[in-house]
């Protein structure tokens, strides 16, 4: 049986998106004595497509010269994305070649491109964790998930950032053949067959709006600074000049967060910050992160990031070349 893969490109398109699953599958191909991916790349024109890297792909058949059946298509993402959503030629010919496809995916913010031509309204998707809130806030009928590595709703399938496509199409290996042959090609290609947690360990949690009020910055800026301090609010409402409620209320509406979110959000960053630079045991580590107790640093990690400080420190501790 062959399965057709056409992958869908465009100026400006982040290469590690597609040339990842376009690796997995052949690599699957060969593995499997069979042969039965054929990789085909598209794009709304003909001759060389240039990557963001500068690396350019001959595209032998344009987007609208693209007939017959697809095993699976797969809408690649990049920065460029964001300026091609109004781009009707590109979102009605993925909207027409999705269906004509057994199953539709997408790596990265491509994502963005299938929620624009109505392929996710009422799906859960992912993305990008960076393209999440814009996932979200574009297309409000798209139940948007920005932790997992990929998502899987009936036949259509999105992804996390660039080196999810590898998950991805590691897990449409699997679907079609198997654990064992998707384990194989993990193996030839040296990744991991089921990636440990989810993207939000590759994120930063500190969502808060800079406040208009310069005072309100600084308060900011001395929290950042001093994480182990008496942070509560009738200290920092001390420290702002402010009553309790003047200043809960003020800063809430200028920076989108409560005071005790800011301050759980500035410490656990804190604490990421001395996992990766310095060989601290987790009790050190907690006490100068304000976070108190190894209990409560591992409760704030596993909450923002899944996962645990140890594995987070395993992952992301800078090390001497």
């Amino acid at each position: 049986m062959q399965r057709r893969v056409v992958m869908v490109i465009f100026e400006g398109f982040q290469l590690l998106d597609m040339a990842g699953p376009a690796d997995v599958f052949a690599m699957a191909a060969l593995l499997s004595g069979e042969g039965d991916y054929q990789v085909e790349v598209t794009s709304l024109r003909e001759g060389n497509v240039r990557a963001v890297n500068g690396i350019a792909i001959a595209v032998d058949t344009p987007l609208a010269d693209v007939t017959g059946p697809i095993d699976t298509l797969v809408v690649v993402g990049g920065w460029a994305t964001m300026d091609l959503l109004a781009n009707r030629e590109l979102v009605d010919g993925i909207a027409r070649l999705a269906g004509s496809s057994r199953r539709v995916t997408s790596v990265c913010s491509g994502a963005l491109l299938l929620a624009e031509a109505g392929l996710l309204d009422g799906m859960r998707a992912t993305t990008h964790w960076l393209a999440a809130d814009e996932l979200r806030g574009r297309y409000p009928r798209v139940e948007v998930d920005s932790d997992p590595i990929y998502v899987k709703e009936g036949q259509v399938w999105t992804s996390a950032g660039v080196t999810a496509g590898i998950d991805l199409a590691l897990a449409l290996v699997a679907e079609d053949h198997g654990h064992a042959l998707a384990r194989d090609v993990a193996c030839a290609l040296v990744v991991y067959l089921h990636r440990p947690g989810g993207q939000s360990q590759f994120s930063v949690p500190m969502n808060a709006l800079p406040p208009r009020s310069e005072p309100l910055r600084e308060l900011q800026a001395f929290i950042d600074a001093n994480p182990a301090d008496d942070l509560s609010v009738p200290a920092l409402a001390r420290h702002a000049g402010m009553s309790e409620r003047h200043f809960s209320r003020v800063f809430t509406e200028q920076s989108g967060v409560s005071p005790g979110r800011y301050v759980e959000l500035s410490r656990a960053d804190a604490a990421r910050r001395l996992l990766e630079t310095t060989d601290h045991p987790l009790e050190r580590v907690a006490r100068e992160a304000g976070l108190g107790t190894p209990e409560t640093l591992y409760r704030v990690f596993r909450r923002h990031w899944r996962i645990s400080p140890g594995d987070y420190r395993r992952r992301f501790q800078a090390k001497e070349c």
